[in-house]
């Protein structure tokens, strides 16, 4: 499975600079949303993405509760190793039923 580009079009500096820029700004509009409305295009990113950034910057932060971007990256190096590990459970039950039916088939010996 391959990444997107477009996935990791924005620098983290980006990212932070326009979270920050929220942050700063947010009292000279009616609510996070309009500031988020109006920032967004300046930067050069969709509204939605600007906001997805926004809420993971208040998670990563303490203000929400949620998933950190640590325990994200934490969490997919588990799912990883967990995939790899039933990958290789999988070879080796196969190989040994394959051994096995080896064993039986040979003649016996007395």
């Amino acid at each position: 499975m391959e990444k997107s580009t477009r996935a990791n079009r924005f620098s983290t500096e980006v990212r932070a600079r326009a979270v920050r820029m929220i942050f700063e700004h947010e009292h000279e509009y009616a609510n996070q949303s309009a500031a988020i409305m109006a920032i967004a295009p300046k930067i050069g990113c969709g509204r939605d993405t600007l906001r997805r950034w926004v809420k993971q910057s208040d998670i990563d932060s303490g203000r929400k509760d949620g998933q950190t971007s640590d325990e994200r990256v934490q969490i997919k190096a588990m799912e990883r190793e967990i995939r790899e590990l039933r990958q290789a459970n999988e070879i080796l039950r196969k190989a040994s039923a394959y051994f096995a039916q080896a064993e039986l088939a040979r003649p016996f010996k007395r």
